[in-house]
């Protein structure tokens, strides 16, 4: 579902930075549509993406080794605007004629840069010899500078900390202009991709849903389409946006598994049957999920368990609809891109992650992904243009196995209840200090442990439960979010006095990494 090729268009270049995702939505934040492809996919990528202008991203390697990746010859040939950032203009440098080296003093996190000449880069953002706070990661060097170049910006231990052949529009950056942590750095992405490479900027939600819908018409044709919904926003746009294009060609089928917060399942259903009027199938499989997790208590079995009695109740609901040409996924481009390592080698299973994988193939179905292009703030962007409401929109993420791996140990009735009644009272505390749309996930844990407590003249020895809120941009990276002590001692009074079964209160303080957002 690319965008129509009329939009400008900016191609990322992947050389395995952590941060690839960063560079992406910064682009389309100033309003200019792009795509990442890995460096060994980048020449095919390039020559049937109409770019007009590359960039080259930050990586592990080190120019200065043998076999390290380098960008297609062909991006150079083509006269298209280039910026390096950080191992991207090491290999930008190396490849037209510079040199690199390793072994020079590293240089990590926050660095003063000294612009020292200016640059069509800089213009608006960053006066001539100004000086500004950047984000620096790297260990390699420039040495000597390719011909046609000039340094525009030093910093202590960078000679060549931003550089530009302002002739043929090529400029390298040893910073990170995608992070935060370089304050102006947006300012320069868009400097680059708006007035350097000639884009126009008309990249937006209502564009996108306008071309989604009618590409969805020629996809589908008359064909029939189902759709699972999980309560989360995905689906939920996904739904909406194919309806919109094929009305009631669209059948969603809603498992509810006995796993959702409180009063969710019955959110989903009025939403969809009510206020949309689209076609839906509800099941109501509570009992067989959670007969199946009697007794389970590691967390990849309770995962994989969910994930294949999931795909087993929605295949079942899909045979009794019949005639279905097409299954609809709410499948995201952080999926996609995570799904093309840039190194084509394996990485680390952290963790299962539940959707409807492999049904498609099992089903004999076609594939409907609307979303697969949009990072996920985009994904609420397009909801709101379709009239979602804000309060489904904005909603946090919800984990697919649902409060299950909020449960460590086995998932029983009475936990579920417990945990239900405690996380609304915390996301209701959380609403009325105005804080729930600083935070992208929060939510309540019921541990097995259990401590002793005194409620009034008694003893009592009940579970602990602990409270977790993050701060993140894509849920790549996050940090707790730094409470105030009273609002936490609110809150946990309310859950202790108002939850059976609680009589201690914990605030998790972790990050990712080195945890991960959800316990389990």
């Amino acid at each position: 579902m690319t965008p129509d090729p009329s939009h400008d268009r900016i191609l990322i270049i992947d050389f395995g930075s952590q941060v690839t995702q960063l560079i992406a939505r910064r682009i389309r934040e100033s309003g200019v549509y792009c795509e990442i492809a890995p460096f060994n996919l980048a020449e095919e990528t390039f020559r049937d993406f109409h770019a007009k202008g590359v960039i080259f991203s930050g990586g592990p390697a080190s120019v200065a080794e043998m076999g390290t990746p380098r960008a297609p010859q062909s991006v150079f040939d083509s006269g298209v605007p280039i910026l390096g950032i950080c191992y991207g203009q090491m290999t930008l440098a190396e490849q037209l004629g510079g040199a690199v080296e390793s072994g020079h003093h590293r240089e990590f996190g926050r660095a003063e840069l000294n612009v020292v000449a200016p640059s069509r880069l800089f213009t608006g953002v960053w006066e001539d010899k100004s000086k500004n706070i950047v984000w620096m990661s790297h260990g390699d060097r420039i040495t000597r500078m390719p011909p046609g170049f000039r340094i525009i910006g030093v910093s202590d231990n960078a000679p060549f900390a931003a550089i530009a052949d302002e002739n043929r529009h090529y400029y390298g950056l040893m910073f990170h202009p995608e992070v935060v942590h370089t304050p102006e750095g947006g300012k320069l992405l868009k400097n680059f991709v708006r007035d350097i490479c000639g884009c126009s900027g008309d990249w937006s939600m209502a564009a996108y849903k306008e071309e989604a819908i009618e590409k969805i018409r020629a996809q589908v044709g008359d064909g029939r389409v189902i759709c699972g919904l999980s309560g989360g926003v995905d689906s939920a746009v996904a739904a909406v946006l194919i309806h919109e294009a094929i009305g009631d060609q669209l059948t969603c089928v809603f498992v509810d598994h006995g796993l959702m917060r409180k009063d969710e399942a019955t959110e989903v259903v009025s939403l969809f049957r009510g206020h949309y009027n689209i076609p839906l199938v509800h099941v109501d499989a509570g009992d067989l999920f959670l007969g199946q997790l009697a007794g389970v208590e590691d967390p990849e079995v309770k995962r994989k368990t969910i994930g294949r009695l999931f795909i087993d109740v929605f295949e079942d609901e899909a045979r009794k609809i019949g005639g279905a040409d097409f299954l609809a996924q709410g499948t995201l481009y952080p999926d996609v891109i995570e799904s093309v390592s840039f190194s084509g080698g394996p990485s680390v299973t952290i963790k299962s992650h539940h959707n409807v994988g492999g049904l498609p193939e099992r089903m004999n179905m076609k594939l409907v992904e609307p979303l697969r292009e949009l990072f996920k703030d985009e994904v609420r962007a397009l909801g709101r243009e379709l009239g979602l409401p804000e309060a489904f929109v904005g909603r946090h993420p919800f984990p697919g196995p649902g409060l299950a791996i909020r449960c460590p140990g086995e998932v029983t009735r009475e936990k579920l209840e417990t945990l239900r009644q405690a996380d609304a009272i915390y996301l209701e505390e959380i609403r009325k200090a105005g804080l729930y749309d600083q935070i992208w996930q929060a939510f309540a844990v019921l541990t097995d442990v259990r401590t002793v407590g005194v409620m009034g003249d008694g003893r009592t020895y009940d579970r602990v439960l602990a409270l977790r809120a993050v701060t993140s941009v894509d849920g790549m990276t996050a940090d707790f979010y730094p409470y105030e002590m009273n609002f936490l001692g609110r809150t946990a009074t309310r859950i202790i006095n108002e939850v059976r079964g609680v009589n201690r209160v914990v605030y998790d303080v972790t990050s990712k990494p080195p945890g991960t957002i959800e316990w389990e």
